[in-house]
């Protein structure tokens, strides 16, 4: 039987479905009769993801002035939306915890995970794009696919790596040869799966070929970036050994000044280990 994203996710019982929490968390967040007080009972009930959430929105993440003691209030600073996508990215991390370390070593995972995130939030920042926190997300999720066919392929991608080692390459173009299709391919199945936006699913999707994406390639573009920049400052890795090519297409897309990198840069390399510390320990 040939090898499909959407099969592959399927198989992965535990994890082709979130937390029921971030749902209903998700669902209030876009019914306009919740109120803050109301979205902040439903995140207190989890201890641990209140704790974490306040550990992030009072980090140098946010830059706040003064303490944020309660989630309502974390909310009101914060925003509904932000704090849902934060939510997201927390319980992301949590959910593919049981990976074993032969699998995949899980903190340098997640810290190329972060590091891109990272990136592609500053870079929206100096966008202006709204909801800077969502680039963050894109960023920790963009390579999750890859941690499914860990899972569910560890042959297969042992062939990929031995092929990736020996003839050069790049890791995701060795994928397509064993398997026909890549990590991106079912990150995006997966998201589709956990019935996140299609804007996320498409992100996901095209980060290795943004100018491929058919609705939001700007968006893929600020996650393609970021994945390089992540690579390039060698802040863990998710298997991929080189950096990988720009798409020449990325910096028309984006608009920003080439002199911001070296400004991006030092902006991740600060947040790195404290983002790492918040989020690897939920």
């Amino acid at each position: 039987m040939p090898l499909d994203p959407e099969a592959l996710v399927n198989e992965s019982v535990q994890i082709a479905s979130l937390p029921s929490i971030f749902y209903e968390i998700d669902s209030a967040v876009e019914d306009p009769e919740s109120s803050f007080s109301e979205i902040a009972q439903i995140i207190s009930r989890d201890v641990a993801l209140s704790a974490r959430l306040l550990k992030i929105v009072n980090s140098s993440f946010f830059g706040f002035s003064s303490r944020i003691e309660t989630i309502t209030h974390a909310i009101t600073i914060v925003g509904l939306a932000q704090l849902r996508d934060l939510v997201l990215a927390t319980t992301v991390v949590s959910q593919f915890r049981g990976v074993p370390q032969e699998v995949v070593n899980m903190e340098r995972f997640w810290s190329h995970s972060i590091a891109c995130g990272l990136a592609a939030r500053i870079i929206a920042i100096y966008r202006r794009e709204p909801n800077a926190e969502r680039y963050y997300v894109k960023g920790i999720l963009h390579d999750v696919g890859r941690l499914i066919l860990f899972l569910n392929l560890p042959d297969k991608m042992k062939e990929a790596f031995s092929l990736y080692e020996n003839d050069g390459g790049l890791l995701y173009e060795a994928e397509r040869k064993v398997l026909g299709f890549d990590h991106s391919e079912v990150g995006g199945a997966l998201i589709q799966t956990w019935n996140l936006p299609p804007t996320l699913q498409e992100t996901v999707r095209y980060h290795h070929n943004p100018s491929k994406a058919p609705q939001d390639p700007t968006s893929a573009s600020i996650i393609h970036l970021a994945d390089i920049i992540a690579h390039a400052m060698q802040l863990g890795t998710s298997g991929e050994r080189w950096v990988p090519p720009l798409d020449a297409k990325v910096w028309g897309k984006i608009n920003l000044p080439s002199h911001l990198i070296g400004s991006i840069v030092d902006q991740v390399d600060r947040q790195f280990v404290e983002a790492s510390q918040m989020f690897q320990a939920s």
